[in-house]
């Protein structure tokens, strides 16, 4: 099943818009195709953190000083 793509206005730094349309060129690729992939990634990686705070969520909690003073300990600080 084929999507539509959506328009979406964006504004880049001029360096960053010169950098990319740069990149677009030495890769073959399209702007909007660099960008997509960009976002695809963002978002992927979210997806991962999301899991792991679920994979986490039943630990117990640390007050930071607790944390502090137990790193102070091993010697780590």
């Amino acid at each position: 099943m084929a999507t539509t793509a959506k328009r979406a206005t964006i504004y880049f730094d001029p360096v960053m818009h010169k950098a990319l349309k740069l990149k677009a060129i030495e890769t073959s690729r399209s702007v909007s195709d660099l960008v997509n992939a960009a976002v695809k990634e963002a978002l992927a990686e979210d997806a991962e953190d999301l899991a792991a705070f679920d994979e986490r969520n039943d630990e117990p909690l640390i007050r930071y000083d607790e944390m502090v003073r137990r790193l102070k300990e091993d010697g780590r600080i």
